[in-house]
């Protein structure tokens, strides 16, 4: 492959998504006169735009997919090479593209992000989300559907399934309780009511140290109907009624053939068993795969809780895995349990000269007590921004430290048309049982939870627009012995932002 190279650059990028093109921005920045090329499939780019530094570690901003010569336009000493990777030879530094090119290079990011983990691959009635096409099929879709029924319980479905209306759903979950990757059960009690239409009204807050949560069994159903706020429990069959950024269901029309404004079931602790056709199902002796409810459907989902439904379409929004397969072929990556390209405190890989950033690597190097890897839209910019920031250090002779931004997890975003703040181990995460939780939740309004240990604040969720989250970053960071202020640290009465001033 070596001696067929076209052009040797001083850093190539792999990927046109938030992380690689933020690697871009900070290696043009710092080296204007170093050549830098950007390998992308696509036509566009994913470009952050209003970048907002909340406080030291949470920051907010969106992602606007825009063409590559934007970033040209910015950036002279750029080129964008528009095609897939087809192979990467680390031994001799270079990259073939799809269309047959080579292109050499001294240092090398890899930016590939995620591929979606769909239930099946080779059915049309299973849709995945992870682009701005993809999402644009849902549209299509949607728009003479009746009846889906979405798989997952990530940040896209949980977006998902409170955009959709004139449509019913049916959202089939593993665990106990919605959005499992962000929230406890108490806070899925809280957001759960924002899939009704009839706001409830506000109500005194409430300040305890310990809660409990009514837990559904396996098998176990809600509904959730906007026109007729109905709302039921119980153990039988339901009644008929990403990668994107932030935000990315706003600028389409998420609406179905029905009429209702919003009608979900939700399925707990289950998981999808089999999908088959119409036909399958009407040539099947097992009475189990009757449907739950009557109708044609062009394709039916079996539910391990053994319930099966009927829809027009399956959304498939059980998260993603690391795109590694077009790197690994002929070189030697370490690569860690979940698949990700291991990365050290440099962002660098264990192939010389290649650095890799966002949802296609897993950082392995030792974790702040309060940091942890998600694979979310924050971190693939951080990571983008500090690799850039690595390979120009390494090229220069220049030393260089672990961002602070490594130092918190800190993450904004939205659910349910609620503001959400996460903050350090906010679900408790690796504490084991030596840890408390002080919670304060007005309904409607706010849900503030945080975590101790050991009489110090480690992690926070705050929902709704508490402005809690300065503060709590700060009592965090310091790591302060909060004991004499337990009692007080969720009181509503008291401005606690003053009390710590």
């Amino acid at each position: 492959m070596a001696d067929r190279k076209e052009k040797t650059f001083r850093f190539v990028i792999v990927g046109g998504g938030i992380a690689g093109v933020t690697c871009v921005e900070q290696l043009s920045s710092q080296i204007p006169s170093a050549d830098v090329a950007l390998i992308t499939a696509g036509p566009h780019i994913k470009a952050v735009t209003n970048y907002k530094q909340v406080s030291k570690t949470l920051e907010e901003f969106d992602v606007e997919e825009r063409p590559s010569s934007v970033l040209v336009e910015k950036f002279p000493n750029l080129t964008v090479i528009h095609s897939a990777v087809k192979s990467l030879d680390t031994q001799s530094h270079s990259v073939e593209t799809a269309d047959g090119r080579v292109f050499g290079y001294e240092k090398l990011c890899i930016c590939g992000g995620g591929t979606p983990k769909l239930l099946t691959w080779d059915n049309p009635y299973v849709l995945g989300i992870r682009d701005t096409d993809s999402a644009q099929h849902l549209q299509k879709q949607l728009s003479s559907a009746k009846r889906i029924v979405v798989v997952g319980n990530g940040g896209i479905a949980l977006e998902l399934v409170y955009e959709v209306e004139g449509c019913e759903v049916i959202w089939a979950v593993k665990d106990k309780a919605i959005g499992n990757t962000f929230f406890d059960a108490g806070a899925a009690q809280f957001l759960i009511p924002s899939l009704e239409v009839d706001k409830p009204g506000k109500a005194a807050p409430c300040k305890r140290p310990r809660y409990t949560t009514e837990e559904l069994g396996p098998g176990a159903s809600q509904t959730f109907t906007a026109d007729k706020n109905a709302r039921r429990h119980g153990s039988g069959p339901t009644e008929a009624g990403s990668a994107l950024g932030p935000d990315w269901h706003e600028g389409i029309v998420l609406r179905g053939a029905e009429q209702l404004s919003r009608r979900v079931s939700l399925e707990y602790q289950c998981e999808v068993e089999k999908i088959f056709t119409s036909a399958a199902l009407l040539n099947s002796p097992q009475q189990t795969l009757r449907p739950e409810n009557e109708g044609s459907w062009p394709v039916y989902v079996k539910l391990t809780n053994g319930k099966t439904f009927g829809c027009d379409f399956v959304v498939s929004a059980t998260g993603v895995v690391p795109n590694t397969e077009p790197f690994l072929h002929g070189n030697n990556f370490a690569l860690a349990d979940d698949g990700g390209l291991q990365v050290d405190d440099h962002m660098m890989t264990s192939e010389p000269d290649v650095y890799a950033a966002g949802d296609v690597c897993t950082a392995c190097w030792e974790h702040s007590a309060l940091w942890q890897q998600m694979r979310l839209w924050t971190q693939a910019r951080q990571m983008g921004w500090y690799a850039g920031r690595c390979m120009a250090a390494h090229v220069l002779s220049e030393p260089i430290e672990l961002d602070f931004c490594f130092e918190l997890f800190s993450h904004i975003t939205k659910f349910f048309n609620y503001k959400v703040v996460l903050l350090g181990k906010f679900n408790g995460q690796g504490l084991g049982p030596d840890h408390e939780l002080l919670l304060r939740c007005t309904k409607g309004q706010e849900y503030v939870k945080v975590v101790l240990s050991g009489g110090r604040m480690v992690g926070a969720v705050l929902i709704g627009e508490t402005d809690l989250e300065e503060t709590f970053e700060n009592l965090i960071l310091n790591q302060m012995d909060l004991t004499p202020y337990r009692e007080e640290l969720l009181n509503p009465n008291i401005d606690i932002e003053d009390y710590f001033d």
